[in-house]
C-alpha cells in the first residue's frame, strides 16, 4: 500500500522553470498518452494566434477551391460546355412536357419545372419530331387526296422535311432571341424586371411546341371543322403556357408594353399554327394531274 508521501502532489522542476519563463503558458495533461519520462506537456503561445491562423488557412482553401472550379469550367467553344445542357433524364423531360401541356395560373414553367437547369435535349428533339411529322403528314394528305380524285398524281416531296425543319428551328431560336433581347433592354428601363436567361427562354419555347405534334397527326382526319378545332385547342394550350411563364417578368413593365409584348407572342404562335395547317398546300395537288396514256390517235397526231 502506498504511503502518504507518495500520494501528495509534487512539482516538477522542468515545468516550474518553463512556467516561470512564460507566465501565459498553459499546462495540459493526458490520461491516455503520457509524455516520455513522465514529464508534463507544456503548451506555450499567446491567446488568439491559433484561431487567426485557422481563419486565414480556411479563407485560402476557399479561394483555392474557387480558382480550381473556374479553371475546370470549360469554354463555350468546347463540346464539354454544351454537354451540361443535354444532361437530363427521361423523367425530367416527361415532367417538363407535362408542364407545357397543362398550364395553370400561378404555375411558372421556369421556376416549377426548369429550376435554373434549362436543357436543350428536349427542345431539340421536339423540333426535329415536329418537322418530321409535318413532312410525313403532308405527303399522306396528298395520298389521301389522290384516292378521292384519281386525276391527282402523287409524287414524294422530300423537300418538305428541309423546309419544315428550317422553319421550325428558326422560330424556336430567333423568336426567343428577339424576346430575350427585348426584355434585357427593358430591364435597363425598368430596374425591377428580372428577365429569364436566353437558354431558359429557348427551353420554354421548345417545350411549348410539343402540343403541335399530336395536333398535326390529328389533322389527317379529313374533316375541316374538326381540324380547325384541334388547331385552336393546341394553339390555346401552347400560347397560354407562354403567357403564364412570361407574365411574372413583363408585369413589372408598363401595362401598354406588357400587353403589346404578350399579344406579339400569341400572334407569332398563331402564325406558326397556320403555317403547320398549310403544310399540305405547299404543292397544289391540282397542279399535278395524273399522266395520261398515249393513244394511237395521239401518236399519229404527233407524227
Amino acid at each position: 500500500m502506498a504511503s502518504a508521501d507518495e500520494l501528495t502532489f509534487h512539482e516538477f522542476e522542468e515545468a516550474t522553470n518553463l512556467l516561470a519563463e512564460t507566465p501565459d503558458a498553459a499546462t495540459t495533461s493526458r490520461s491516455d498518452q503520457l509524455t516520455p519520462q513522465g514529464h508534463v506537456a507544456v503548451a506555450v503561445g499567446s491567446g488568439g494566434s491559433y484561431g487567426a491562423e485557422d481563419e486565414v488557412e480556411e479563407e485560402s482553401d476557399k479561394a483555392a477551391l474557387l480558382q480550381e472550379k473556374q479553371q475546370q469550367q470549360p469554354g463555350f467553344w468546347t463540346f464539354s460546355y454544351y454537354q451540361s445542357f443535354f444532361d437530363v433524364d427521361t423523367s425530367q423531360v416527361l415532367n417538363r412536357i407535362k408542364g407545357s401541356l397543362l398550364p395553370r395560373p400561378g404555375h411558372n414553367f421556369v421556376r416549377h419545372h426548369l429550376r435554373n437547369r434549362p436543357d436543350l435535349y428536349g427542345p431539340f428533339w421536339i423540333c426535329a419530331t415536329l418537322a418530321f411529322v409535318l413532312a410525313v403528314t403532308g405527303n399522306l394528305t396528298l395520298v389521301l387526296a389522290q384516292r378521292r380524285d384519281p386525276s391527282i398524281h402523287y409524287s414524294p416531296q422530300f423537300h418538305k422535311v428541309t423546309v419544315a425543319g428550317i422553319s421550325i428551328y428558326c422560330y424556336a431560336w430567333l423568336v426567343p432571341l428577339a424576346l430575350w433581347g427585348f426584355l434585357r433592354w427593358r430591364k435597363g428601363v425598368r430596374e425591377r424586371m428580372g428577365p429569364y436567361t436566353f437558354l431558359e427562354t429557348v427551353c420554354v419555347y421548345g417545350y411549348s411546341l410539343f402540343v403541335f405534334i399530336p395536333m398535326v397527326v390529328l389533322w389527317l382526319i379529313p374533316v375541316p371543322w374538326l381540324q380547325w378545332l384541334f388547331g385552336a385547342l393546341a394553339l390555346g394550350l401552347s400560347a397560354t403556357g407562354l403567357v403564364f411563364t412570361l407574365w411574372p417578368v413583363v408585369r413589372e413593365d408598363t401595362r401598354l408594353v406588357a400587353m403589346v409584348l404578350l399579344s406579339a407572342v400569341v400572334l407569332l404562335h398563331a402564325l406558326l399554327a397556320v403555317g403547320c395547317k398549310a403544310t399540305p398546300k405547299w404543292t397544289n395537288p391540282s397542279a399535278c394531274p395524273a399522266p395520261q396514256m398515249m393513244t394511237e390517235g395521239s401518236l399519229d397526231a404527233l407524227r
